[in-house]
């Protein structure tokens, strides 16, 4: 195994973020998590706009985006996936975000590589951007495939939780949630950033106390927040440093009660969850990562 120095670990052990490419770091370290959550590029930066905040804006996010090929996207999906289906356990669980644009593609290399797709999760967003085109519908959803990495071994659901957060009834496949607000981007803003309550609720559904949680495009490391507000701990891979260090930022706002208070009020599944979470001891954090 090659040395890795992590770009942060967090005084705490449970948060730790490596800076560089998933592919090269994936396949350098031994270690099984019990489950990943992914948002991947979509490959949509092609020169097209949208509208945030009444203005019309670029959809540019960065090179990591650029347009490819069909064929190269496929080769893309396919590696990464292979590479995280070696960090997952047995009966671990891949949550994977994206839109029409690459969503068909992921769930083939999904199938290819053996795992078992569990559901699609349709994210309903309460407060889609308009369509200045006005010639499409307006794009008001986002795709979460839920895969386990084996056929035939049982995946954990917690399913007493999800039916109590749905008000007694069976969580369905579809969620209505809004976009990002502003409260979670107090340290700074990525363009692709997903809402906590989106992760937060998958990570609920199928991990416990302590499991560990792997995020090979980090991003802002919203999954490592979701992660540590509900004691779940996380491991990130971010190749851009100024998004690493505002996954840095985030994890260290977390440090003042007030901002954790505050994240509580603003997530509705933790009124169901955090009381029974803060009823256990402490939890102990040790780091079990090879680094």
């Amino acid at each position: 195994m090659s040395n890795i120095i992590p770009y942060y670990k967090s005084s705490d052990r449970a948060f730790t973020i490596l800076n560089g490419d998933c592919f090269d770091l994936l396949g350098r370290f031994d270690f099984k998590f019990d489950m990943i959550f992914a948002d991947p590029p979509y490959f949509l930066s092609n020169g097209g706009i949208s509208c945030q905040a009444g203005k019309v804006v670029c959809v540019d996010k960065g090179d990591w985006d650029k347009s490819r090929s069909t064929e190269d996207i496929q080769k893309y999906n396919n590696e990464w996936l292979r590479l995280c289906r070696d960090k997952l356990k047995d009966n671990g669980t891949i949550w994977i975000s994206g839109t029409y644009h690459n969503i068909f593609s992921i769930a083939m290399s999904l199938s290819n590589l053996g795992y078992r797709i569990l559901n699609v999760v349709t994210w309903a967003k309460t407060n889609p951007p308009p369509n200045i085109s006005r010639r499409f519908f307006t794009y008001s959803t986002e795709f979460v495939i839920w895969a386990r990495k084996q056929q035939k071994v049982p995946h954990q659901y917690n399913y007493d939780l999800m039916r109590q957060i749905n008000n007694g009834r069976q969580m369905k496949d579809v969620w209505h949630m809004p976009a990002i607000g502003r409260w979670e981007k107090s340290c700074g803003k990525h363009p692709t950033q997903k809402p906590l309550a989106l992760v937060l609720r998958a990570i609920l559904s199928c991990t416990s106390s302590n499991d560990w949680i792997l995020d090979p495009f980090a991003g802002s490391s919203t999954t490592g927040i979701a992660a540590n507000i509900c004691g779940r701990r996380y491991l990130g891979i971010e190749q851009e440093v100024e998004y690493a260090d505002l996954g840095r930022r985030r994890k260290e706002e977390l440090n003042d009660n007030s901002v954790l208070n505050k994240y509580i009020s603003k997530l509705e599944d933790l009124k169901y969850y955090y009381k029974g979470y803060m009823s256990e001891p402490e939890c102990e954090y040790g780091s079990d990562l090879p680094f």
